[in-house]
């Protein structure tokens, strides 16, 4: 992805990354002809996707090396993988308007949005998802504007 200075016709440049610590992530952009410039902010679940799809935000600062993808997985595993969780409490239901509500989500994000209403539910104890409880999710949730 690449931002354009409208007036000046020109790719911005990378200027800078921060992170204030409550979960959101800033990327100020430049334009190298008239100086004029921008910022990105992403909310915590655009965040936690880009440094998940490991996205470098203002490319890379380093020259990739071999097999790095690979390294990376394997550094620092976590203990915690090979503990059985508690059980969870009874299923979720999904009434159909919130399965129909849910087709409108794009594809490719589908199956972690579908887990987080349904996380929500289970540890509130709702039986059935409709798209009420959808909409109080996102409010508690911080997600409106998604």
């Amino acid at each position: 992805m690449k931002f354009l200075c409208i007036p000046c016709d020109e790719v911005m440049d990378f200027a800078e990354r921060q992170i204030p610590g409550d979960g959101t992530m800033a990327a100020v952009f430049a334009c190298g002809g008239c100086g004029r410039e921008m910022a990105m902010l992403t909310n915590p679940m655009e965040t936690q996707m880009v440094s998940s799809l490991g996205v470098k935000v203002g490319g890379r600062e380093v020259p990739a090396q071999a097999l790095e993808g690979v390294r990376s997985g394997l550094d620092g595993g976590h203990e915690e993988a090979f503990v059985e969780a508690p059980p969870t409490p009874g299923p979720v239901a999904w009434s159909p308007e919130a399965i129909e509500r849910l087709q409108n989500v794009p594809s490719f994000v589908r199956g972690m949005v579908k887990r987080i209403y349904t996380d929500y539910a289970r540890e509130r104890g709702i039986g059935t998802l409709t798209p009420e409880v959808m909409d109080t999710a996102r409010s508690d949730l911080g997600l409106e504007g998604m």
